[in-house]
């Protein structure tokens, strides 16, 4: 069974700067995608990065592309988000997901695993 682990969330003025991180275990697959999403009070679940398993592709929500890097170490089984230059509409809880599927896709059902979710808070 796989198990998903965020760390990192916290309260940040806009304009500052996070980094979320998600540790991966019980892995079995190799080829796996690997997500961020988040959950904003009131709103459905979005989607905001994916990265391949070589970390050669990656895909953004137009609504952090340029602010948001997603990044992977598969030798630590962690994914990463760098969060830059945050906006108050970012505050959000944000899920870690795994998809065993090479390719990126950006449907939060095509994602079999997920972690538990981390508060991200942007006060303005």
């Amino acid at each position: 069974q796989v198990q998903l682990v965020e760390s990192g969330g916290g309260l940040v003025q806009a304009g500052g700067s996070l980094r979320l991180s998600c540790a991966a275990s019980g892995r079995t697959f190799s080829s796996e995608t690997m997500g961020w999403f988040r959950q904003a009070p009131g709103k459905e679940r979005e989607f905001v990065a994916a990265i391949s398993w070589s970390g050669a592709m990656t895909y953004y929500a137009d609504s952090v592309k340029g602010r948001f890097t997603i990044s992977r170490d598969n030798a630590k089984n962690t994914v990463s988000l760098q969060m830059n230059n945050l906006k108050s509409e970012d505050t959000a809880v944000y899920y870690c997901a795994e998809r065993p599927n090479p390719q990126i896709n950006a449907r939060s059902r095509s994602y079999d695993y997920w972690g538990q979710g981390i508060q991200v808070t942007v006060s303005s």
